[in-house]
């Protein structure tokens, strides 16, 4: 696809939202932060080495150009990645911890994604296809998601998908969720997310829930510093998360989610434990920098090595 050359077409994509966080700084002061979960598991992708491209829409102001230049500098392919004269997609993030935050974009950028628009032949040596976060529960952008993962399936690209739970996914996300999972090989959630899309109900049988609608699928389930699990039908790995020096923990989950799939694409002959600990790996790896910045293959690779080092 780079320059016409076929061998060069990505072999991951990752479609939904790229957005500007807002970040309150006090006495009306605020920051802006390129951030969007799916865009942050491609960033990621790419600084693992994988062939990624992003596929969404975002404006053509300054935080369109934040978004673009940060896209460019991680080596995404950019050709899936549309421009359109929209508002951007801001999320106003009133406090982190816990966190508290809305979203502005009633008729943003990112709804404005059209998979039809996409160029010839960018999906011609894809294995991988990710989706998730709220670019799922906002339309027209969630159906045309759904429909792109249905097409891709169908030829044959294996789905990730990644709810990354948010208050505006109410009882009308549902149908969504089924669709996902289904259609998904790999599905990440976190312990928070199984709370808020199954209320009421503890992890561990909402996490059971969730895999009756698929039960042939990968389950990553994140319990930030607690650790992780890794279930693959009778299957089960659990483990620790390294010991790291933590700076924040703004988008471990994507990265981990990046680094089970990069897992699963270069070492499909692993198991599960060690697919498990490639995705602790990458999600402590971006802990060690601050804001979501992709995970360093060196540092990924440093904590891998010494999580498989402790089982001997």
């Amino acid at each position: 696809m780079r320059d016409g050359n076929p061998n060069e077409a990505p072999l991951m994509l990752c479609a939904g939202e790229a957005l500007t966080d807002m970040l309150d700084q006090g006495d009306e002061r605020w920051v802006s932060r390129v951030g969007g979960s799916t865009w942050n598991v491609a960033r990621a992708l790419a600084a693992l080495g994988e062939r990624t491209a992003f596929a969404g829409a975002i404006s053509q102001d300054r935080f369109g150009d934040a978004i673009w230049a940060a896209s460019e500098a991680v080596g995404l392919d950019l050709r899936t990645l549309q421009r359109v004269q929209r508002s951007p997609l801001l999320a106003i993030v009133e406090k982190t911890e816990p966190p508290r935050y809305f979203f502005i974009g009633d008729d943003s950028a990112d709804l404005h994604f059209d998979p039809a628009a996409l160029p010839a032949g960018w999906d011609e040596a894809l294995r991988w296809a990710h989706f998730g976060g709220i670019s799922l529960a906002r339309e027209p952008l969630a159906s045309n998601l759904v429909a792109l993962a249905r097409q891709l399936k169908a030829r044959g690209v294996k789905i990730s998908y990644d709810p990354n739970y948010r208050n505006l996914m109410d009882e009308r996300y549902t149908p969504t969720l089924q669709a996902m999972a289904e259609l998904a090989d790999v599905i990440k959630v976190s312990d928070d997310d199984l709370r808020g899309l199954f209320p009421g109900t503890e992890p561990e049988q909402a996490l059971t829930q969730l895999r009756a609608m698929n039960p042939s699928a990968y389950y990553l389930l994140t319990r930030g510093g607690d650790g992780a699990s890794l279930l693959l039908g009778d299957a089960r790995s659990d483990a620790g998360a390294p010991k790291v020096a933590v700076v924040d923990t703004v988008g471990a989950g994507d990265a981990s989610a990046a680094g089970l799939l990069h897992s699963l694409s270069n070492h499909p002959e692993r198991p599960l434990q060690s697919h498990l600990h490639a995705a602790l790996a990458a999600g402590s790896a971006a802990c060690l920098q601050s804001g979501a910045t992709p995970p360093p293959l060196a540092a990924m690779q440093r904590l891998f090595d010494q999580l498989q080092g402790d089982l001997t």
